[in-house]
């Protein structure tokens, strides 16, 4: 059971040069991440007046997410395993493959990295808002939580399948256009519901900026909830090694 190999660490690996190391690479990877994504949005606002929640929008986001998350995937890979998303951690910590307190920092550096996306974003529009996810008229908050563990479930499974597998071989070398790829067509598939964040981090800065806090918890839970899901299906169904293995931070 992949329940059995989590490790908790230590304090002092957040002093470790490589820990650190880390999780600048994800500060910067999410950086990058929400200031090309929700910067797309703003700007295709700006041009429409307005139509970024039009069908032309959606499209737009989906693939300025899509083409976003592959770089940040792959400039972060051979330092901190280029999650880029609070709930590919949680999901790597549920198989074993990261102690909880690497699991915290990066988390933190995530956070901070998506909170500056937003406001360098709101600065360098001149004070433009950075809208945060809410959900569509319609839709209750157990239809987005199932929307949100869903397309997360999704995403994991992608990450652990081609990145995580210590059997994926040469297909590892895809593993960021594979994930780059479900994120944007999740948003095709959700992001009218509930903006299809999948990730806490992207959510967590335009509301900290924006100070817009409606039904946030969803863009917490379903992510969470999802990743968890997807990271022991994988681990049971496919990888069922026994016993705790530390993977290189290459590897996820």
């Amino acid at each position: 059971m992949p329940i059995a190999r989590i490790t908790i660490g230590t304090p002092d690996e957040a002093r470790q040069p490589d820990a650190i190391k880390a999780a600048v690479a994800e500060f910067i990877s999410m950086l990058i991440f929400v200031f090309a994504g929700e910067g797309s949005g703003m700007a295709f606002d700006k041009l429409t007046d307005g139509g970024s929640s039009t069908p032309a929008g959606l499209v737009s986001a989906s693939i300025a997410h899509a083409f976003a998350l592959f770089v940040a995937v792959s400039v972060g890979a051979n330092i901190s395993g280029g999650h880029v998303n609070p709930a590919v951690t949680f999901g790597a910590f549920v198989g074993g493959h990261i102690s909880l307190f690497r699991s915290i920092l990066y988390w933190i550096a995530q956070l901070l990295g998506s909170v500056v996306a937003c406001l360098l974003l709101k600065f360098a529009t001149g004070g433009l808002e950075t809208s945060a996810f809410a959900l569509s008229s319609g839709v209750t908050v157990w239809n987005a939580l199932v929307f949100e563990i869903v397309m997360t479930f999704g995403l994991v499974y992608t990450v652990y399948a081609t990145a995580v597998d210590p059997k994926k071989g040469d297909i590892g070398i895809i593993a960021p256009i594979a994930i780059g790829f479900i994120v944007g067509a999740n948003i095709l598939a959700g992001g009218a519901f509930t903006g299809a964040s999948m990730n806490p981090a992207v959510s967590f800065g335009p509301a900290v900026v924006s100070w817009t806090w409606a039904s946030h918890w969803i863009y917490w839970l379903g992510p969470f909830v999802g990743a968890g899901i997807a990271a022991v299906v994988y681990e049971i169904c496919f990888i069922n090694q026994t016993g705790h293995e530390q993977l290189p931070t290459t590897d996820y």
